[in-house]
């Protein structure tokens, strides 16, 4: 654990009547939400099946990238829940990545992307629910990669729960917040910084890094922050 100073920049999408994520101009938005919060649960299992992947950008994301040139990601094991195939790209040498997921096309579909990879063998895609997954270790790093945005918001107190449990002592917790506001519906649901602070701060963990993501893909662009947490002592 370690004193905090955070670095601070400007919430983007906040304070906003309009809705982020607008399913009437989003065909693939509108078709995700009606199967991925129907009663079956199997939701997101129908979606990779029908191909309704709005949130699966076909390719490394930009910030990815440049988190992997910056090197300040930590190294050692890390866990990716609600991942997608383009995960590998943080694999390596030093850096042995898990990727998470419930659905099992998506994790066919990932592993199918990347056989190929020359770091494949730093990586592995693993079906199985966040909340009730069981790791025989934790991890130095847990990138939740919009995964949070993506759950019924009754279920935030046990995502941050989880995390506190497969996250080790000193291990840091990377999030990128797809900010959306004054949605009646979702996923992905309304979500900004402080929803995350609600469930982490009581927990030990506060934000010691916070920027908006310049490099987000154009359909989000000025709706994404990535914050950086880790235990600390106050």
């Amino acid at each position: 654990m370690l004193s905090c100073r955070r670095k601070e920049g400007n919430v983007a999408c906040t304070g906003t009547s309009k809705p982020c994520c607008d399913k009437s101009s989003d065909p693939q938005l509108g078709k995700m939400m009606t199967c991925a919060d129907s009663s079956d649960i199997n939701g997101w299992e129908k979606c990779w099946e029908e191909g309704t992947t709005p949130w699966d950008l076909g390719q490394v994301t930009p910030l990815v990238a440049n988190l992997i040139q910056s090197e300040t990601v930590p190294i050692g094991r890390v866990l990716v829940p609600g991942c997608g195939a383009y995960i590998m790209a943080l694999a390596g040498p030093d850096r042995y990545v898990v990727g998470l997921d419930i659905s099992e096309t998506g994790i066919k579909k990932a592993k199918e992307w990347s056989c190929s990879s020359l770091n494949k063998e730093y990586f592995a895609f693993l079906v199985g629910d966040f909340f009730n997954w069981k790791s025989e270790e934790a991890f130095d790093l847990i990138f939740d990669y919009t995964f949070f945005c993506a759950i019924d918001p009754s279920l935030r107190s046990d995502w941050a729960k989880r995390i506190d449990e497969l996250l080790k002592l000193d291990g840091e917790l990377i999030t990128l917040i797809f900010v959306i506001s004054g949605q009646e519906e979702g996923p992905p649901y309304d979500n900004n910084l402080a929803d995350y602070e609600e469930v982490l701060n009581p927990l030990g963990f506060k934000a010691i890094s916070i920027e908006d993501n310049e490099l987000s893909v154009e359909q989000r662009k000025e709706s994404e922050k990535l914050v950086r947490w880790k235990r600390c002592i106050t």
